[in-house]
């Protein structure tokens, strides 16, 4: 009875150790046939199940080539309208926004200085004609004395200089008189460009002076055609040098930011002959129509330059180039349900749309949702494009509870 004692003890102290063998055997059998059953799943998503993913047809299709510039309005003519002489404004007829024509009439101003001047002009016209008309008959009578040998020559060269003198001062009367006539016609002033008149800053009864200092009355500015003026990275240049060297005329859009006015077409007509050196950019102006008042000058525009087009070119959604450490690649949708990792070459990316020179052909499906948990082979399936993207676990346990 003593002896069995320590027995019972010792069998007590195995029973913990057997239990922990027992549970490391049914862990490693349980591991051992996880790792195999997972063994068959490996091509398959994060989660053993089909990935869901959206994909995308390329297509083939010509791709603009197109340079983003930020630009200003301006006009190609403004001009400050102010009198060319010393007068006093009687009527005004131009009122403050208004379009006038080239030749219209703005403004009248009070004439008749002028014209009792022209008047006055006229008069010694007269008198010196007439006075020139008795030194051209002295002139010849004195030709004929000195033929009979009765005058004297000093009476000749006197009749001679009075007629030539005579007939100099009826040129300077003239040339007085056209003069004032001219004058008169500054006291109609007209718009020398078709335009659209700024606030008018004076009105009738103001006095106006001809100085250059002078009051301003309106100004005018041409609305079309307009211009743009834009600058472009120095790395553009050859792409505008070949588009200007094809003779065509190379189009350019601008577009009023935050507005969905359709933008304005125009045409590429300068490109400055030097680089700013301290900007590394180049100065490049298009030319607009602008019959519908779309663009206003001094207005701040968007500038797109289609400098070329990639003729039939594959085209994907930008979304479905990723990024790698070998390159861009994307995933191919293939007819047995697996996808195909394919390196591609980026021809030209803009905005939602990339062009593709190797890797895709046209009618292939590219995915563009769903590639964070891809890999090379892995199954997909295609979910519905207006379905959000479910978690990596939502759509294990969708896949686990589908039918």
């Amino acid at each position: 009875m003593k002896t069995s004692k320590p027995m019972k003890t010792s069998r007590l102290l195995l029973i913990p150790f057997v239990a922990a063998a027992a549970a490391g055997g049914i862990w490693f059998s349980s591991s051992r046939g996880a790792t195999e059953s997972s063994a068959p799943r490996q091509a398959r998503g994060a989660d053993g199940f089909p990935v869901a993913v959206v994909t995308a047809a390329a297509e083939e299709a010509d791709m603009p080539v197109v340079k983003r510039a930020i630009g200003f309005v301006e006009t190609p003519a403004s001009v400050v309208i102010r009198s060319r002489i010393d007068s006093q404004i009687l009527e005004q007829h131009v009122t403050d926004g208004q379009f006038v024509k080239k030749g219209d009439l703005l403004f009248t101003l009070d004439d008749r200085d002028i014209k009792a001047q022209i008047a006055k002009d006229e008069a010694a016209v007269a008198r010196d004609e007439a006075l020139h008309t008795r030194s051209e008959s002295d002139l010849s009578r004195y030709q004929q004395l000195i033929a009979r040998n009765a005058g004297t020559q000093q009476q000749l060269d006197q009749a001679t200089a009075d007629e030539r003198s005579s007939a100099a001062t009826i040129q300077s009367d003239k040339a007085t008189l056209e003069a004032d006539r001219l004058k008169l016609g500054y006291t109609r002033i007209v718009a020398p460009i078709d335009g659209r008149a700024g606030a008018v800053q004076v009105t009738p009864g103001n006095l106006v002076s001809a100085n250059a200092s002078g009051t301003a009355l309106v100004t005018l500015t041409q609305m079309k055609p307009l211009r743009v003026s834009f600058t472009l990275p120095e790395r553009d240049l050859p792409a505008l040098q070949a588009a200007l060297a094809r003779g065509a005329p190379v189009p350019v859009l601008a577009r009023i930011p935050d507005t969905d006015r359709k933008a304005a077409k125009g045409v590429l007509n300068f490109v400055d002959s030097s680089i700013d050196m301290t900007s590394g950019t180049i100065s490049a102006k298009a030319a607009f129509a602008n019959d519908d008042l779309s663009l206003w000058p001094g207005q701040y525009v968007e500038v797109e330059v289609d400098v070329d087009v990639l003729r039939d070119v594959p085209l994907v959604a930008t979304v479905a180039v990723q990024p790698g450490q070998k390159g861009p690649y994307v995933y191919v949708a293939k007819g047995d349900g697996t996808v195909s990792l394919r390196s591609v070459k980026i021809a030209l990316a803009d905005g939602g749309r990339t062009a593709l020179s190797e890797g895709v052909k046209p009618g292939e499906r590219v995915v563009i949702d769903g590639q964070l948990r891809l890999k090379d082979g892995a199954k997909f399936r295609e979910r519905d494009p207006q379905m959000p993207t479910a978690a990596p676990g939502a759509a294990a346990v969708a896949e686990r509870s589908a039918p």
